[in-house]
């Protein structure tokens, strides 16, 4: 508890910039983007480096710049032409509220967990809408799925109705739960890095899903499958609910 209340007081001195409506989106962008540069370092060198080609899943394939340059360019149009206006409009009619007071650490543990598994199963039953309709594949899921082998910078190569949607899914749940301000950044913070790990394209020895014990987590495997299947390993994270619609492919 003195930790997260010494975290969050650091964080309440700069509620002036918090408040303004350029944060969410700035945050997002660099939270993704700080997430992403370890991955872009590892791509540029996967090719000279055989310890770190090892590692990666699909061996024979290479990233170039022009690849990751266009990645990185979508992800920023979508920022600027939808995030941005979206998130004015949400400073707008709902101003932020930061308590003086951290959360309990119990709390934040039992919030972000229920973050998190209440936005794995909204993201695993769009994603399952979303392949097995073939308009909605055609006219919106596509896009993302252009590279058959991942890498960290196609997390968020996608159009705008896919960028905003699991975004929305991700702004409400810490809404509809009552979660603190400070669990909620830890919240994003956490879901984009799970999101990045997932498409960077490398089996690490300490990958998230490594951690995980009984097969309940997926990881870069899991969703890299699916880049490469399309017809499985729907969720983004765990593996349940795969399970239970006989949708999970391990290898």
């Amino acid at each position: 508890m003195v930790l997260l209340q010494y975290t969050w007081d650091c964080i309440r001195g700069y509620e002036s910039w918090l408040k303004s409506p350029f944060f969410p989106c700035l945050f997002s962008l660099a939270v993704y983007l700080g997430f992403c540069l370890p991955f872009v370092v590892l791509d540029t060198l996967s090719p000279r480096v055989a310890l770190i080609r090892k590692y990666k899943i699909q061996q024979k394939s290479h990233v170039s710049w022009s690849m990751m340059w266009s990645c990185l360019a979508l992800a920023l149009y979508n920022h600027v032409v939808f995030i941005f206006p979206l998130s004015v409009l949400h400073w707008y009619w709902r101003p932020v509220v930061y308590p003086e007071t951290a959360p309990e650490t119990l709390e934040v543990i039992g919030q972000l967990a229920a973050c998190l598994l209440l936005f794995d199963f909204q993201y695993f039953i769009w994603h399952l809408l979303h392949h097995r309709v073939p308009w909605l594949y055609r006219t919106f899921h596509k896009v993302h799925h252009k590279y058959t082998s991942t890498f960290a910078l196609t997390t968020e190569y996608s159009g705008a109705w896919e960028t905003l949607s699991l975004g929305i899914f991700a702004a409400v749940n810490p809404m509809l739960l009552g979660c603190h301000p400070l669990t909620e950044m830890l919240f994003h913070v956490l879901n984009m890095w799970l999101s990045v790990e997932d498409h960077c394209g490398y089996d690490l020895p300490w990958s998230t899903h490594k951690l995980v014990p009984f097969g309940l987590y997926g990881g870069a495997p899991h969703h890299d499958l699916h880049h490469q299947k399309f017809k499985s390993n729907y969720a983004p994270y765990f593996t349940h609910w795969d399970r239970l619609f006989g949708t999970l492919l391990s290898e």
